[in-house]
């Protein structure tokens, strides 16, 4: 149990209209649930028990849970926990339950299917103005709020462990180590990482490897770490951090880096991106493209209306597929020779992650960070989780050649 599994007040004892219906809705829905037992607990004190197998309970106390879920069925769940209106002791667990009974339901349900996804996505490409200002709201909320949760090589993407029980760090750190050794760095390589976060690859790829490094972020906060730490390694020499957007590159490189940056671009400027690589890489050279990817025969589904992380996230996010990095690919004379599932790495580096949060919540409101803040993050780190867990969501090392 953590402090956010405390006993929220039940509010609004009285159901709306609107959330009767859906209450009525939901008992037509939830008793085909299979591999566990949801049992919800109504804020009027009466409980519902839906599937069988290990019971997972979610304490509901607020009646507009359900109002929201007949306005906005993809963003109600988040946007509820966020408010403060349900719990759960276990909440990656419960979210595993339902997101293994999404697709089974939604095919015995189309009609549910057919409304939750009525909201359509806008897909706009984003300017370089509105791209730094997507990017500062989520990487420039405060460098001391991610080292609460981070490991000490400041890596805020899939880590790659070797057994359990092994630390965070050992496991970000051989994932750096990996990448690199995909490209094949030394001495005489020139790479350019496009998303340097706070340098942790960049450190790497020149400290141990010896190649030198243009870093690459639009994030201020990112870069004025990434340059502390860098001259604190006395590494400047070696590794250079440019704030510019991918977009503004020239130059010539050996190799290219780009670790989960894939996934903040909108799909719009995928093909932009890859013709990019194309350009600035050098006859011969390899690029390491690490990128969360959706499964190809979920893509449709997933891109067609927007979902809780993008609005609450990473705005102007959408999270690839193979194919349609493949696509994205096509003009280009870049080829995929190694392709690499990582992604049941992330859900141990998201619990790792969660665990960190959890433990610094006092430091997290001491940095001015008010309840919503903190129950939003709690939701992301768990749903991501639970995302990771059941294959909803995957990791890729793509490795390409021109």
């Amino acid at each position: 149990m953590t402090t956010l599994d405390r006993e929220l007040p039940r509010r609004a004892r009285r159901p709306s209209a609107l959330a009767r219906v859906t209450t009525a809705v939901l008992e037509r829905v939830l008793p085909g649930i299979e591999g566990g037992t949801l049992a919800l607990s109504l804020p009027d004190g009466s409980t519902r028990c839906f599937g069988t197998g290990p019971e997972v309970a979610m304490r509901i106390d607020s009646w507009r849970l359900l109002d929201r879920i007949a306005r906005s069925p993809k963003l109600a769940l988040g946007e509820s926990y966020q408010a403060g209106e349900w719990s759960s002791h276990d909440l990656v667990a419960l979210l595993e339950l339902l997101l293994n009974n999404a697709s089974p339901g939604a095919a015995r349900h189309r009609w549910w299917r057919r409304f939750a996804e009525a909201r359509p996505r806008v897909n706009r490409r984003t300017g370089l103005l509105a791209a730094r200002r997507t990017i500062a709201r989520h990487y420039d909320l405060g460098n001391n709020l991610f080292r609460l949760f981070l490991d000490e090589t400041m890596t805020y993407s899939c880590a790659l462990f070797a057994h359990g029980g092994e630390s965070l760090e050992d496991a970000q750190r051989r994932k750096l180590r990996t990448i690199c050794e995909k490209l094949e760095l030394g001495p005489d390589d020139h790479v350019l990482e496009i998303g340097c976060g706070w340098g942790s690859f960049a450190l790497t790829a020149a400290g141990e490897y010896g190649a030198r490094v243009t870093a690459v972020t639009i994030s201020r906060a990112q870069a004025e770490l990434a340059r502390a730490r860098i001259a604190e390694a006395g590494l400047e020499d070696r590794i250079q951090v440019v704030e510019r957007d991918f977009r503004e590159l020239d130059g010539s490189y050996s190799a290219i880096a780009s670790i989960e940056m894939l996934e903040a671009i909108g799909e719009k400027l995928w093909p932009h991106f890859f013709a990019q690589c194309d350009r600035l890489l050098d006859e011969g050279g390899r690029a390491c493209i690490q990128t969360i990817v959706v499964p190809d025969e979920q893509f449709a589904r997933y891109r067609s209306s927007p979902d809780w992380i993008e609005r609450h996230i990473f705005p102007g996010c959408l999270i690839p597929s193979r194919s349609a990095i493949v696509r994205s690919l096509e003009p280009t004379r870049l080829r995929v020779v190694g392709d690499e599932e990582i992604g049941p790495h992330y859900a141990e580096t998201l619990r790792d992650w969660r665990e960190r949060f959890h433990a610094s919540l006092v430091k997290v409101r001491a940095l001015g960070y008010d309840e919503r803040f903190v129950r939003t993050w709690d939701f992301y780190l768990a749903a991501c989780e639970a995302l990771f867990r059941t294959e909803k969501m995957r990791d890729a090392q793509l490795v390409l050649e021109r």
